[in-house]
């Protein structure tokens, strides 16, 4: 028996990045078996429940992207089961993951945005909000789904006439848009990881996707995309990238593990979006983080384990 009791890796799910979740949960799964823990792989389905109920010592790390593996509502069932678990709460899993909520609470760098849901996008008509959009924030613009991860939904708009297309394209993946000022420069993510010492943010990766934008298929397609890690920016640049990954979790009150996206631009770095369940696959961006600040993926994952079993020793002592 593992002295981490058994881990129940979560992955899949029913959002639309259901593979992507599945390919990080075989990932996190087997790295954390060849260290010799004991590892139970479940979906989120009617079984769940009654795995948890039948395994006393478990302790779970969710890799669910998108939905409700990352909206809050998985991490509060769990909290209601009494189950420990790897990453930020439910409440906190919350505010990340809208970025209608997450990018105005931050006091960081950032893009103007406007929130716009599909009802009054409708009943105000795509002319007159399109003219006050542009107006605003000029172009080019990003428009993308509040709710969505994978840059699924995401579009990059240079002309107004466009606009009302790329919102359709959004609300596909639900009921609110944002659209936000596009911010050019060098795209690099950083992982912030907390195993009991304080916050800590791993080497940047830089972004260079084949096609210039960095899509659904440049993220999960081996060869679309190069990462560059540490990424090739100066050490003034990197320290304030760092500085603006660790703001944005503390900010937003996030435990153990996030990734902020970040565009380098003319003025300096500018928060994009945040994910406290990051990709795990092959071409994700976290191990390579882990790989290049010197430290061994399935040790790290370990270590966020046993200090999410600890938390919930302490509450059950508490």
């Amino acid at each position: 028996m593992s002295e981490l009791g058994t881990i129940v890796v979560l992955a899949g799910g029913l959002s639309h990045e259901r593979d992507v979740s599945l390919r990080s949960g075989r990932r996190v799964a087997q790295a954390l078996r060849d260290r010799g823990h004991t590892v139970v792989e479940a979906d989120v389905n009617a079984g769940l429940a009654g795995l948890l109920a039948a395994t006393p010592d478990a302790v779970v790390f969710p890799v669910l992207h998108g939905g409700d593996g990352e909206d809050g509502s998985l991490r509060e069932v769990l909290d209601l089961f009494g189950v420990p678990y790897v990453g930020s709460t439910g409440p906190a899993s919350q505010r990340a993951f809208d970025k209608s909520i997450c990018t105005p609470l931050l006091d960081v760098p950032k893009p103007v945005q406007v929130a716009l849901p599909n009802s009054v996008f409708r009943e105000l008509g795509a002319r007159a909000l399109v003219e006050a959009i542009v107006q605003r924030l000029g172009l080019p613009l990003m428009v993308k789904p509040n709710r969505s991860g994978s840059a699924l939904g995401c579009t990059k708009v240079t002309a107004a006439e466009a606009l009302p297309g790329a919102m359709v394209a959004a609300y596909a993946y639900g009921e609110m848009a944002v659209v936000e000022e596009f911010i050019e420069g060098t795209e690099v993510a950083v992982t912030v990881v907390d195993t009991g010492d304080g916050p800590r943010a791993l080497p940047a990766v830089e972004i260079r996707p084949r096609s210039g934008v960095y899509d659904y298929t440049a993220r999960y397609t081996a060869g679309e995309t190069r990462f560059i890690c540490p990424a090739e920016l100066d050490d003034d640049a990197a320290a304030a990238c760092a500085s603006v990954a660790l703001r944005v979790h503390e900010q937003l009150g996030l435990r153990d593990l996030s990734r902020t996206d970040i565009i380098v631009g003319a003025n300096g770095p500018v928060f994009i979006e945040t994910n406290v369940s990051p990709g795990m696959t092959e071409t994700s961006l976290v191990p390579l983080a882990v790989e290049a600040a010197g430290l061994y993926f399935g040790e790290l994952c370990a270590s966020l384990v046993r200090q999410a079993a600890e938390r919930g020793a302490s509450s059950v002592r508490d």
